[in-house]
């Protein structure tokens, strides 16, 4: 989809994506601020329908890459989760990965159980969530039926396991120890490879 010079192909075009509309005031930004920074750090143009919440990314110029088309979408998509741009910009630094999980999906459509499984992630007082970011490193929001998680690649899938066993009834003291070990393994693991590359140039 990509040109060996960083061009374009011909069939890319436009990206679509929709935006709730109580989330387009933070993603424009105060007189258009975000959005136009969203545009300058990504090589994109973006137009918003204010009306109906529907955005279209485009290239601004040929040598807009397909990778940047990408961060702006995601970028885009963490605001309408629920994220603040504060946060959501996060997404434009290299290894950095965007996961949504819609609830209605997973535990469907009970107004009860949503709000039940909602309680869970979050905690009393905001605890749980609050641990999961603290161990995992990531940044993580509910908003509406909708759990996003905003980190690098491994740790945001240990904190997408962690989520998915807090919907499934585990207990928080079970999950933290999932955590702990697969975060520790990660530890482990980069630093073999850290002293593998380096004892080298010693």
């Amino acid at each position: 989809m990509v040109e060996k010079e960083g061009r374009l192909s011909p069939g890319v075009t436009k990206m679509y994506l929709r935006v709730p509309t109580d989330r387009l005031g933070p993603l424009i930004g105060e007189e258009g601020k975000v959005l136009k920074e969203l545009e300058d750090r990504t090589g994109t143009l973006i137009s918003v329908d204010s009306v109906n919440g529907s955005v279209a990314i485009e290239p601004a110029t040929p040598y807009t890459s397909m990778d940047r088309l990408l961060k702006a979408r995601d970028f885009i998509r963490a605001v309408a989760a629920g994220f603040p741009p504060e946060k959501a910009w996060r997404l434009l630094e290299e290894d950095q990965t965007l996961i949504i999980i819609n609830l209605k999906e997973v535990v469907g459509d009970s107004p009860n159980h949503l709000s039940r499984v909602k309680g869970r992630v979050i905690g009393e007082k905001g605890k749980a969530k609050r641990n999961i970011e603290q161990m995992t490193g990531v940044y993580l929001n509910i908003y509406d039926d909708i759990i996003a998680i905003i980190g690098d690649y491994e740790s945001a899938q240990v904190a997408r396991e962690a989520v998915e066993m807090l919907i499934q009834g585990r207990m928080h003291s079970t999950v933290y120890r999932h955590i702990d070990r697969l975060m520790r393994e990660i530890k482990r693991r980069k630093m073999r490879e850290y002293w593998s590359k380096n004892m080298f140039k010693l």
